[in-house]
């Protein structure tokens, strides 16, 4: 019996750039989807010139790409846009974050597409989504980290000291709902047989994340404040020096977990029930003279021997990785999950998809080079060789 992917038979074409878009198409290619990414001839996507770090691909492209067929199209040409319209007959699912307007100038709305190809999914990505007097702002990770109230409760006490998060979430939390969004669209589809649009907003995608902070200072409350690693509002909860210049990252939850570390990890019962530490809200409150205390107990031991003690008292922790450190993190091997994928710089290590599924193995293809597939993407949709080949002399693809 052939295995069969959830997403197989279903095409997405997808006229894409940067990270929101791309990190929600690679994921339906994981489940099966057969996605076409459009790009433009000489250039393609401009993430592809982001660096150079994975022996001379960039890292952003490399993560998102995988399992993708790249067609070169100038989609300001009416060949191209020939071209499109023969791809759109036979797919399931148009994605597109392109400038605001973009597509709809290009006659790629869903109004538009829905009356020729009633039963395509569009979906659209921005960074503040349709109408609203943000709709055609430039919304780029960061300054919807900012927008989103993310940089507010993210870093070191004082404005100096505010930090961005170390990876797109902004982008990365958008391609999320979009990736959710169209599964949930093709439930839908399967029930009435229409298509539908969904409209993903970079902007209320974050704001969704941050639901905490948000009620935390509910109906004018002061907000959590900055603690850098540490959680603002329950204590110990963060990182802690050990001797031998190593960190430990540990949390607290309970009363009980506090009254354990207290007694197996610090060796002093008797803080536990101290006045100044016997509620979570004492110890948020006194926590530069907590922390003190801690880091005197954790000074003669190395982190081996405080991530022991941690664990014999049954309270969670954690070292603290480099890169190095999640490439050879032991618990990944163990769960065997690596896999090696194709690129135009040889194979490169990728990680399977987090959600595994018992009843089937990930599409784990390659990261397609530059217009790699068009001639054969042509040719499926009747192009001679020859017609190809002058599609190509005259920079449609």
């Amino acid at each position: 019996m052939t295995e069969q992917r959830p997403l197989d038979g279903i095409t997405v074409v997808s006229l894409e750039h940067a990270i929101a878009a791309p990190f929600c198409t690679r994921q339906l290619a994981d489940l099966g989807a057969r996605v076409i990414k459009v790009e433009r001839p000489g250039t393609g996507d401009f993430a592809r010139g982001y660096d150079e770090r994975v022996r001379g691909l960039a890292s952003h492209f490399v993560w998102t790409n995988r399992s993708k067929e790249s067609l070169t199209l100038d989609l300001k040409q009416d060949e191209a846009g020939a071209i499109l319209d023969a791809l759109l007959a036979d797919a399931d699912v148009l994605v597109q974050n392109l400038a605001p307007g973009a597509a709809a100038r290009m006659g790629l709305s869903f109004e538009a597409l829905h009356a020729r190809f009633p039963r395509l999914i569009v979906c659209d990505i921005s960074g503040y989504g349709e109408g609203g007097p943000y709709e055609k702002k430039k919304a780029y990770d960061l300054l919807i980290q900012s927008e989103g109230g993310f940089l507010s409760v993210t870093g070191g006490p004082g404005e100096e000291q505010m930090a961005k998060a170390g990876c797109s979430i902004a982008d990365i939390s958008a391609g999320m709902y979009a990736y959710s969004g169209i599964l949930s669209a093709l439930l839908l589809r399967g029930k009435t047989g229409q298509g539908s649009r969904i409209d993903v907003s970079m902007l209320e995608s974050l704001v969704e994340w941050m639901g905490y902070p948000m009620y935390y200072a509910f109906d004018g409350a002061p907000p959590p404040p900055r603690a850098g690693a540490a959680h603002s509002t329950i204590y110990p909860y963060g990182p802690f020096p050990t001797g031998g210049g190593g960190t430990v990252m540990l949390g607290l939850q309970n009363e009980r977990e506090w009254a354990a570390f207290c007694d197996k990890v610090l060796l002093s019962p008797s803080l536990a029930t101290d006045e100044r530490f016997s509620a979570n809200f004492k110890r948020s409150a006194n926590r530069e003279l907590l922390r003190q205390i801690i880091v005197e107990r954790f000074a003669p031991l190395d982190v081996e021997a405080v991530i022991q003690r941690l664990e014999d008292a049954q309270i969670a922790s954690a070292r603290v990785n480099d890169m190095q450190g999640v490439w050879d993190h032991p618990q990944l091997k163990a769960r065997d999950r690596w896999r090696e994928v194709d690129s135009p710089a040889g194979p490169l290590p990728s990680l399977l998809p987090p959600a595994r599924n018992a009843a089937f193995t990930p599409r784990m293809d390659g990261v397609p080079a530059l217009g790699q597939h068009s001639q054969g993407i042509l040719d499926q949709l009747g192009y001679s060789v020859e017609a190809i080949n002058s599609l190509r002399e005259r920079g449609v693809i």
